[in-house]
């Protein structure tokens, strides 16, 4: 700063500006650019206060003051300033700075996580099995062969089309090199529900004589053609049953057994049981079942039902079917065993397994035989809140049990509730309604359901329809 003021005054600018104000401007602004407080706001009025036309005077005034003041400076030997240097100095500062625009906060922008390296979350990959390359058209077409149940069932019907004479090798030598063990059972078994016994055993036969694809032993065959037999009253064996039964497999021995059943020999039957059991071979309790429906259907065996049925509650592997199940309940209503029902149902819900319309029907149904209604009727409710579909079975127990708690209006709208479903009213669904009311003194109700049931075709009972005419005009 010293050596700027000591420099001799340059001559005056064009414009009434005196030389000293021009160096007061220079000294000025270099006292700006060292200044860091003031901002960039205050350079144009501090320029347009010290260069204007209107600071002439002011400049003329001070000259002798600036002049003073650099003549001792002068001495030192400093240099001035040419006019063009602060010509150029001037232009600097007469030209405003251009100031770049504030850029608006940005919000914080959260980084994305980076993606999981393969290496490090993959797990290293196995070596591949080897893959046997085979043919895909034999091999597909193998495998529909031999588990598809649409193609032996029609190698049985081929065989049934057969002239007599004819035997079964013509048909199943054209099938014999996509045959497996186990094929021909489902074959085998066709032929015995369309009742052709004979070429069941031919085709055992043929296949016990194959070579190539060997289709024997095979106990799947074996007990088919073995029920088989056993149902059309063929299996010539009922001497050699004490040499059979130790040596033959658990799924002949069952085939044997049910075929018995089917063919009504229950005396077979229930000696195939008795020598399985003495020789310590355990049977499927649904071949128990079997017996005890095909016994339980005719009075005189009701003694030999409830001795099954004792075995059956006697066995540590106790399991039974749903179906299977339900069929013995009905046994032991029939045998007013309703303890043994209780105790099936309640081994059926502890087992996991929700009961069936049917389970339930029959449980109601047991209970109301039983006389216990109220116990009945809460069944009722708790098939209703399981969303269990009511059948026509259903309806008719629950109205016969609505009748027996003498509340036919309950009876009433299980009935419009039948309808709704779909279902015609039977005879005794009628008939019990109507007696309901009658014990009721309701004859209105009576005469209306007796038009409604002959509207429908139904016929009733004409004994309850002659005492209901012959009964005197009640309160409705």
């Amino acid at each position: 700063m010293s050596s700027l003021v000591s420099r001799p005054p340059p001559p005056a600018l064009p414009g009434g500006v005196s030389p000293a104000a021009s160096a007061s401007v220079v000294t000025f602004g270099a006292t700006w650019l060292r200044s860091s407080s003031y901002g960039l706001r205050y350079r144009s009025r501090a320029l347009v206060s010290c260069t204007g036309s209107s600071s002439g005077g002011l400049a003329k005034d001070k000259q002798p003051a600036y002049e003073e003041n650099a003549a001792p400076q002068n001495e030192d030997g400093a240099l001035g300033w040419s006019k063009d240097e602060i010509e150029a100095i001037s232009a600097l500062f007469a030209r405003p700075m251009r100031q770049r625009p504030l850029k608006p906060p940005s919000p914080a922008t959260r980084r994305a996580l980076p993606l999981p390296k393969p290496h490090k979350t993959r797990l290293p990959a196995a070596p591949a099995p080897k893959q046997h390359v085979r043919l895909p058209s034999r091999s597909s077409f193998s495998d529909r062969v031999r588990k598809g149940p649409e193609v032996l069932v029609g190698i049985a019907r081929e065989i049934a089309a057969l002239p007599p004479e004819s035997d079964v090798s013509t048909v199943l030598d054209s099938w014999a090199p996509f045959l497996r063990k186990g094929s021909l059972s489902l074959t085998i078994r066709e032929l015995g529900h369309m009742g052709l016994p004979e070429r069941a055993l031919q085709t055992l036969c043929w296949a016990q004589a194959q070579k190539a694809v060997p289709l024997f032993p095979d106990d799947r065959i074996l007990a088919s053609t073995v029920e088989v037999l056993a149902r059309f009253d063929e299996l010539r064996m009922e001497s050699a049953l004490e040499e059979c039964v130790p040596s033959a497999s658990r799924a002949v021995l069952e085939a044997m057994a049910s075929g018995f059943i089917g063919a009504g020999k229950v005396g077979l039957a229930r000696k195939v049981l008795e020598l399985a059991r003495i020789n310590k071979r355990t049977l499927h309790p649904s071949i128990y079942a079997k017996l005890i429906l095909e016994v339980a259907q005719r009075p005189e065996g009701y003694g030999l039902a409830a001795a099954l049925l004792d075995e059956l509650g006697e066995r540590p592997d106790f399991d039974l079917r749903p179906q299977d199940c339900t069929a013995v309940m009905k046994v032991c209503i029939k045998l007013r065993r309703y303890a043994a029902v209780e105790s099936l149902f309640s081994w059926f819900r502890a087992s996991g397994r929700n009961p069936t319309v049917v389970m339930y029907t029959t449980v109601i149904h047991s209970r109301s035989r039983d006389g216990r209604h109220r116990e009945a009727l809460a069944l009722v409710w708790e098939m209703e809140q399981a969303n269990c579909l009511l059948d026509l079975p259903a309806y008719r127990v629950i109205v016969k049990l609505c009748v027996a708690l003498r509340d036919p209006e309950r009876a009433f709208r299980y009935l419009s509730r039948l309808k709704e479903a779909g279902f015609v009213p039977t005879s005794d669904i009628y008939c019990n309604l109507i007696e309901g009311y009658a014990v009721a003194g309701r004859t209105a109700k009576c005469r209306q359901l007796i038009r409604e049931a002959e509207s429908t075709g139904v016929m009733l009972d004409k004994r309850l329809v002659s005492s209901l005419s012959e009964m005197r005009t009640g309160h409705p």
